[in-house]
């Protein structure tokens, strides 16, 4: 087994004074380190080509429990690299939307594409994202400054509004995400769960 050095050692202990627990830690992150690898692995054969992001994001009720969903596609082969989705707790439909396609990005980042395409049902977001629209709400600006810091990461990037029928797909996990694990709030009897808007 590897020896940490000593100023490592020393914060271990002090975070974790059990040495079961500090086994247990390091285990956690050599696990979580490796799969990491692994993951970047299996990305490096998809360099390059042009690729295709859908997102999605919802809440039910506007603040509400909300989900995020991201697929990422290679329209040469006609086939799904990997698709993304959970609950984000409660938020607007506008976050969920700006959040869903920040999680998108991170995951194409992963896959190198020349160019990326990016299929949002919200007019509102690509409209303000193609600078078409200001953004007036300061809860949104950090998100869309997040999503044009990570944008610089491709070489070719666009945002291209679709309508919502087009994007059945991520508009499913979206519901999925919030169906598997229903809002912890309470319920009255016969109460309704509010549609996805």
């Amino acid at each position: 087994m590897t020896r940490l050095p000593a100023h490592l050692t020393r914060k271990l202990q002090q975070l974790f004074p059990d040495a079961e627990d500090q086994n247990a830690f390091v285990a956690d992150v050599l696990e979580k380190a490796l799969a990491e690898e692994a993951t970047e692995e299996e990305t490096i054969a998809a360099v390059g080509g042009t690729l295709h992001l859908f997102t999605d994001g919802g809440s039910r009720g506007n603040p509400g429990q909300a989900a995020i969903a991201c697929i990422l596609e290679d329209p040469i082969e006609g086939k799904v690299i990997r698709e993304h989705y959970e609950r984000i707790g409660v938020e607007t439909n506008n976050v969920a939307e700006y959040r869903a396609l920040i999680e998108g990005l991170k995951i194409a980042e992963r896959y190198h594409p020349n160019r990326l395409i990016c299929h949002v049902d919200s007019e509102l977001v690509v409209k303000q994202l193609n600078g078409e629209y200001r953004v007036k709400m300061p809860s949104l600006q950090p998100l869309v400054e997040e999503i044009q810091e990570l944008s610089m990461q491709f070489p070719d990037i666009v945002f291209e509004h679709i309508p919502r029928e087009d994007n059945y797909r991520a508009d499913r996990l979206v519901n999925k995400a919030l169906d598997e694990h229903p809002a912890p709030a309470y319920k009255k009897p016969g109460q309704v769960q509010p549609p996805l808007l």
